[in-house]
C-alpha cells in the first residue's frame, strides 16, 4: 500500500528501473524535509532532527515512518475524497433503506448517519487503503 511505499517497505513488483526512480525520488523528498526540520528549533527538550534522523541518511526510514504517522489521514482523504466528478474509489456500500439498492458514500466518505446498515461508517474497502 502507499504507506509501505512511503516508509520504504513496499515489495514493489514493477521493474527495477522504476523502483529505483521511485526510491531516489523519496530519498530526495525526505532529504529536503530533513534539511527543513534541521533548521527548525526544538521545543521542550525534544530531540533535534539531526539527533533523531541524521544517522538514518540517505534513506531516512525513521523520518518516513514519522511523516506517515503524522499524515496518513490527510493522504487517505486525498485518495478517497478528493476525486474529480464521476470518479469513484469505493464501490457502493451504503444502504439507505429505500429498496433502491446500495449507493456510494458521499458524506466525507461515510454513509449517512441516519439510516441503513452502515450508518455513519466508512466503506468496507478501507483495509486496502491506510486509515
Amino acid at each position: 500500500d502507499i504507506g509501505d511505499i512511503i516508509r520504504g517497505r513496499d515489495l514493489y513488483g514493477g521493474n527495477n528501473k522504476r523502483r529505483q526512480q521511485l526510491e531516489e525520488n523519496l530519498r530526495k523528498i525526505f532529504g529536503n524535509i530533513y534539511e527543513e526540520l534541521s533548521r527548525t528549533p526544538t521545543k521542550n527538550g525534544q530531540k533535534s532532527a539531526k539527533d533523531r534522523y541524521g544517522q538514518d541518511s540517505p534513506n531516512f526510514y525513521k523520518l518516513r515512518e514519522d511523516w506517515w504517522t503524522a499524515n496518513r489521514s490527510t493522504v487517505w482523504k486525498a485518495i478517497t475524497c478528493g476525486t474529480h466528478d464521476g470518479a469513484s474509489y469505493f464501490r457502493a456500500t451504503c444502504n439507505s433503506g429505500d429498496n433502491r439498492g446500495f449507493s456510494q458514500a458521499t458524506k466525507q466518505c461515510r454513509c449517512p448517519k441516519t439510516s441503513g446498515a452502515n450508518a455513519g461508517k466508512g466503506s468496507g474497502d478501507v483495509n486496502i487503503v491506510p486509515t
